[in-house]
């Protein structure tokens, strides 16, 4: 599975195999790239339409404000799902992080092909700007596309990383509030990209929609209620969970669950934690949803402590597949605008 993001390798997004996190560090700004590269851009930009909306906006951050003066026509993602929450709104970036390793060979990117991106993203095919694991965005390749826009929402950039991608094109940061990278309500996160993109009041309607969605299935679930529940996955031959501030336990709970809080104490202020066998209590709760793929979720029901847990004896374990088959785990690792509606649904039908 991929564990996306610094601190696992990321559990994440690893997020199908074994990914590490990606900490997004300073490299060098290198020049633009060739008149070639310009003229591949262009011809790439033609799907791209221009974000409609109310302009000049200015958006604070977690690292200053910055002020968009007009709808953005070239957007880079830097953020692990930024483009989504881009593409929620008809605007397809020009770049973005390539979240989940694309098996060799395999075209398109298995990034633009999830069944709640692939309609929006059509034939466009945008560039690589990092992969999942490097230790850094690829500021060249970023440059070379020309951005007038670059959004980082969902990402660890420092401010030195953040300095060097403002000087390319204006940038967003991740919100002012939040604290620890990737700790922010998706709630947030959508509403602090439709803001730069001129869309808030759109972007607030899409929230709402989404939260009753929620509402209502917490509503027709009540047994979920005042059930401990944990999001976890096997990471290197170790139970990984995630913590409740985490995309993936913010979904648990949003269904109705209560969540394994202590885990959050443990991971001091990490996404995750690996835990050690004697930790293995943390994970002794009600209802337990393991996101992997086959192989690590077959590693995982051979791990003795873990199989004599009262939950998995007792059948209510929720194996859900990441970026295999229906990719359940991706839509909730990824919690998105486009995703969540497909991540509740399958997310409540797993637990009845």
């Amino acid at each position: 599975m991929l564990l996306h993001r610094t601190t696992l390798v990321n559990p994440w997004r690893r997020f199908a195999v074994v990914l590490s996190a990606a900490t997004l560090g300073v490299g060098l700004l290198a020049g633009c790239g060739s008149d070639a590269a310009d003229k591949k851009t262009e011809d790439k930009s033609e799907d791209t339409p221009a974000a409609a909306g109310a302009f000049p906006v200015t958006v604070e951050h977690a690292f200053g404000s910055t002020e968009v003066e007009k709808a953005p026509e070239r957007v880079v993602s830097v953020g692990y799902t930024d483009d989504q929450a881009i593409l929620a709104f008809g605007i397809k970036p020009v770049g973005m992080v390539d979240q989940y390793p694309n098996p060799a060979g395999r075209t398109p990117d298995i990034n633009t092909q999830w069944p709640w991106v692939k309609d929006k993203w059509g034939e466009a095919r945008p560039e690589v700007v990092m992969n999942n694991g490097d230790a850094g965005p690829n500021y060249e390749k970023i440059a070379s596309l020309r951005p007038d826009l670059i959004v980082a929402v969902y990402s660890e950039i420092d401010q030195a990383a953040y300095d060097k991608l403002s000087k390319i094109a204006p940038t967003v940061g991740r919100t002012k509030a939040e604290k620890e990278p990737f700790s922010a309500p998706w709630q947030d996160n959508a509403v602090h990209i439709a803001k730069v993109l001129g869309k808030e009041t759109e972007g607030a309607a899409m929230v709402k929609g989404i939260q009753e969605k929620l509402d209502a299935a917490k509503k027709a679930n009540p047994a979920f209620a005042g059930r401990k529940a944990v999001a976890l996955s096997w990471y290197k031959d170790t139970v990984t969970p995630f913590t409740s501030t985490d995309v993936r336990g913010r979904l648990v709970t949003g269904i109705g669950y209560g969540y394994q809080t202590e885990i959050d104490k443990v991971a001091g202020g990490s996404f995750s934690v690996q835990l050690s066998p004697e930790r293995i209590d943390l994970v002794d709760v009600d209802r337990i949803f393991v996101i992997n793929d086959k192989a690590d979720t077959e590693a995982l029901k051979k791990f003795e402590l873990f199989a004599n847990l009262p939950a998995v004896k007792n059948g209510k374990v929720s194996y859900l597949l990441d970026s295999e088959g229906p990719a359940v785990g991706a839509a909730i690792s990824q919690s998105t605008l486009l995703s969540l509606p497909y991540a509740i649904d399958e997310l409540v039908e797993s637990a009845r």
